[in-house]
């Protein structure tokens, strides 16, 4: 089995345990966001509801103890890739919409907004409407000319 193959289904189950743990029904959770850490050294892998209660965890092995510069960069790339490709399991949580995943460092500062899901609205980037900032600082300098 390749390592990216391995990953990938190691994630997958923990997106589906994460799922479990808010089924879809009728009575959804008042949640904004699922905080997701990784950690560089050990590899794991762990969720976090808003009062920082743990939901679950797993070891990613290709994780452990990796030493690349951009370490956060790759698993928010490879992340964002598994949740669209798992797009009906992590967009149909009992979590009142609009919620998303976010990627924290080990401190829980945020690293990345992951996916974020409000009805029919899914946003995978960083950036909702690239250029915007430009577009704001433009508008706002003919404003004050």
């Amino acid at each position: 089995m390749e390592v990216i193959e391995q990953t990938q289904q190691q994630v997958e189950r923990f997106l589906r345990k994460v799922a479990q743990k808010f089924p879809n029904s009728e009575e959804t959770d008042l949640m904004t966001d699922i905080h997701l850490r990784v950690s560089q050294d050990s590899g794991d892998l762990m969720a976090f509801d808003d009062d920082g209660t743990e939901i679950t965890r797993c070891v990613v092995d290709e994780w452990i103890e990796n030493k690349n510069d951009n370490f956060n960069e790759l698993v928010t790339a490879f992340l964002r890739q598994d949740m669209i490709r798992l797009k009906d399991v992590v967009d149909n949580l009992g979590i009142m919409k609009p919620y998303s995943f976010v990627l924290e460092d080990e401190e829980g500062e945020n690293i990345a907004e992951l996916y974020l899901a409000d009805d029919d609205t899914i946003i995978i980037s960083d950036e909702l409407l690239p250029g915007l900032d430009e577009e704001l600082d433009d508008f706002l300098k003919h404003l004050i000319d």
